[in-house]
């Protein structure tokens, strides 16, 4: 477990931070009380990298979350194994129907250094644009959205580092995912993906994505329900179950 002066102070940081940042943010600092409190903070966190490993495999014991005047929230928390930095990812726009985050890149988070003022300079120039440019491109697609029955889903599960997804009746459907890397796996009954690079598990999921959706079938990704963990260290989460959302195609 680490020394108590190793852990970054997040509630003056991300006090910090919401004075260094553009516009006017409040911030909010949490406490987990268990390690499941994590997931139920986390459920809008719109990543698929840095940030969406670190809620997978690690108890975090803490997170804020900043809020802008017009609803813009960030979600911040102490970067697993590092003293020195800080994971800054976006939160999804409430209220918007899933379908509208289809076909639209995750606007990833970012590390950033225990020092606020460069910490917002990076956010301002590298995560902010690409987060606006993500939510005008879903708030375009829910204004096209018309009543239409739900479609077919695959859910993505977490499991360590790797994405599980159980396996679906159509076959047209399994054949797209192993195409793009899942294999079936006996011990999890289900198609795996590794994640052993977390770069070609990002352009799979993209990829699968992109053509699951050509055959009228969206995707969603959920954290497991995992184990209550003693400490900050590296934990292995239990058989998947659906527990908080993560925004994809």
């Amino acid at each position: 477990m680490p020394h108590p002066h190793d852990i970054p102070d997040l509630a003056s940081f991300s006090a910090a931070l919401a004075e260094e940042l553009p516009g006017t943010w409040t911030s909010e600092h949490h406490l987990h009380e268990q390690y499941t409190d994590q997931f139920a903070r986390a459920e809008d966190v719109w990543d698929l990298n840095l940030v969406a490993h670190a809620l997978a495999e690690y108890a975090l014991g803490q997170d804020a979350v900043l809020t802008r005047d017009d609803g813009t929230r960030l979600y911040v928390i102490a970067r697993p194994r590092s003293g020195e930095e800080f994971l800054v990812g976006a939160m999804a726009p409430a209220g918007i129907h899933p379908e509208a985050f289809r076909d639209v890149r995750e606007p990833d988070g970012i590390a950033v250094p225990d020092d606020p003022y460069r910490a917002a300079e990076d956010i301002a120039f590298d995560l902010l644009p690409r987060y606006d440019k993500a939510r005008a491109q879903v708030q375009h697609n829910a204004s096209r959205l018309v009543s239409a029955p739900e479609p077919e889903h695959v859910t993505m599960i977490w499991s360590d580092r790797n994405l599980l997804v159980e396996t679906p009746e159509r076959p047209d459907v399994i054949q797209v995912l192993r195409d793009n890397g899942f294999c079936y796996t006996p011990d999890h009954s289900a198609l795996v993906l590794s994640g052993d690079d977390s770069a070609v598990q990002a352009q799979s999921v993209r990829a699968a994505g992109a053509q699951l959706y050509a055959l009228g079938v969206g995707v969603s990704m959920r954290h497991p329900q995992p184990k209550p963990a003693l400490d900050t260290t590296s934990v292995t989460p239990p058989a998947p179950a659906v527990t908080s959302a993560a925004r994809s195609r």
